[in-house]
Parts: structure tokens; C-alpha cells; sequence
């Protein structure tokens, strides 16, 4: 089987965007179409299905016509909630599904490859996580999570008061995926390159620009 035929996709827009100032990040506007259009754009064809994680008004989201589905944990526990989201909402919704790929909803280039290599790499055993990497940095929200550990993590996070995603990922067999530094207009960018702040929209807003030239 293709590994999209096996994958939920979750988009994750559950943070708190403090360094953008708060509100939804991933609605800003982004070459004309909100950011987080860019986002589906890239994953949906990776994916048999998508769900948005999301915490509030789901509303706010209606015109993307996704699964809005909030962190089952109150407070704010970081992408661990969100991917505990996707988790349980593929568990509850998609029997077919063995693993969820999970992107950050303000990484508007990351690679139209994700799922299929980072499957590739645990050569589709069930129980191993794979995780992305580019330069010297592993980007735990570009992942590939088994459904079968949904009880673990959430135990993890319920009872052990877990928040940090490499220190989980670290209980379990896992494999980090190197993807390559892209070359936009002579300009080394970054696929998983996110925008957090102000400065970095403005960078987005740029390369967005050059992609298309």
C-alpha cells in the first residue's frame, strides 16, 4: 500500500502565537490566500484524510471545510496536545489508518515528499516514530506517529505531566529523516522554515514571491 492510504494528516494550529503577537498565525494572508491554504495544499495529497487541531471557536476555521478536533488535555501542553489530537481523532474516525503525519500550520514550504520518505524510512513498522531533519536541527512537529501509541501518550501526558516532544519520541524506536536545504533565487531557505514572528512572515512573504518567479 502507498503510505498516504495508511496516514491522517493533522495540521497543527493549536499554539499560542505569543512572538506573532497572538490570534490565528496561520490565517495571515500569504500571497493572497491564507497560510494555511499553503499548508493543506502541501499536505492533502500526502494524506488520506485531514483534520485541523485547533483550540477555541472552530468556527473561525469553517471555510477551510476540515475536522477542527482541540487538545484532549486541558491547558496548554505544547505540540504533544496536538499531536495527542491527531492521535485519538484518527483512532475515533479513520480504522484504516496506522500512523498520523503531523505538520505545523505556519510552514508554508516544507516538502511535497514528507509522508512517503519518512514512511520509507521505519519501512512501515508499526511503533516507530520518524521524525524530520534539515541542517542540524530535527523539527519534532514534522513527524510520523504510530496510532497504536495514542494510550501511551496520552498517559505520558496525563499522568507523567509531559511536555517535551523528544524526551516521548526518546521512549520509543525512532528514526530522524535528513531533507535537503532548498536554493530559491541563489537564497538557501530552509522547507521547514516557520513563521513565528513578524520578521519571519516578512522572509515568508518574500520566498513565497521568488517561488513563484
Amino acid at each position: 500500500m502507498k503510505p498516504e492510504s495508511l496516514t491522517v494528516g493533522c495540521l497543527l494550529a493549536g499554539g499560542q502565537s505569543r512572538r506573532m503577537g497572538g490570534g490565528d498565525k496561520c490565517l495571515m494572508e500569504l500571497d493572497g490566500r491564507p497560510m494555511l491554504a499553503h499548508v493543506i495544499d502541501r499536505l492533502r495529497p500526502q494524506v488520506s484524510q485531514l483534520v485541523l487541531n485547533a483550540n477555541g471557536n472552530p468556527a473561525r476555521f469553517a471555510a477551510f471545510d476540515l475536522p477542527v478536533t482541540p487538545d484532549p488535555v486541558e491547558g496548554f501542553v505544547g505540540p504533544l496536545g496536538g499531536i495527542l489530537a491527531g492521535l485519538v481523532w484518527a483512532r475515533a474516525n479513520a480504522p484504516h489508518a496506522r500512523w498520523v503525519a503531523t505538520a505545523a500550520s505556519d510552514t508554508p514550504f516544507f516538502p511535497p515528499d514528507l509522508v512517503a520518505r519518512l514512511a520509507a524510512a521505519i519501512d512501515y513498522q508499526d511503533g516507530w516514530i520518524a521524525l524530520a531533519r534539515s541542517g542540524d536541527r530535527v523539527h519534532p512537529v514534522f513527524g510520523l506517529w504510530p496510532v497504536s501509541l495514542a494510550d501511551d501518550l496520552d498517559r505520558a501526558v496525563r499522568v507523567d505531566d509531559l511536555h517535551k516532544v523528544l524526551v516521548w519520541v526518546d521512549r520509543h524506536p525512532n528514526v530522524e529523516v535528513a531533507f535537503e536545504l532548498q536554493k530559491v533565487n541563489g537564497a538557501t531557505v530552509d522547507p521547514f522554515f516557520n513563521a513565528n514572528t513578524q520578521e519571519d512572515f516578512a522572509r515568508a512573504l518574500k520566498v513565497a514571491e521568488e517561488m513563484k518567479s
